[in-house]
């Protein structure tokens, strides 16, 4: 499976079998790496905290990618591709989790 740095991807994240969009931030992994991809969630249960970075898109409701949320799935988890996030918005998903690790 091709999965690529910046596709918003449906993903299987066991929560009450709901199903959600998702940021993928890792690179591809390589044929001798886990099939894994890390992600950032997409919700519409906004906060408010420096953590979240609004999106606005075609087909989504008004939402924020929550670096909080940060986590890691298989492939087979992913269950398809709905869309690509613009170079500006993903820069900025990229500040929010540098932020919330402490990664300057």
């Amino acid at each position: 499976m091709r999965v690529v740095r910046g596709e918003i991807w449906q993903i299987d994240l066991g929560m009450v079998a709901k199903p959600r969009p998702a940021l993928i931030l890792s690179v591809p992994a390589g044929d001798t790496e886990r099939a894994l991809v890390t992600y950032v969630p997409r919700t519409t249960s906004l906060r408010g905290t420096q953590y979240e970075v609004p999106h606005k898109g075609r087909g989504f409701d008004d939402g924020a990618f929550d670096a909080q949320g940060l986590g890691s799935v298989p492939h087979a988890k992913l269950m398809r591709r709905i869309g690509v996030l613009d170079t500006h918005t993903l820069t900025e998903v990229e500040g929010a989790v540098r932020s919330w690790l402490g990664l300057g």
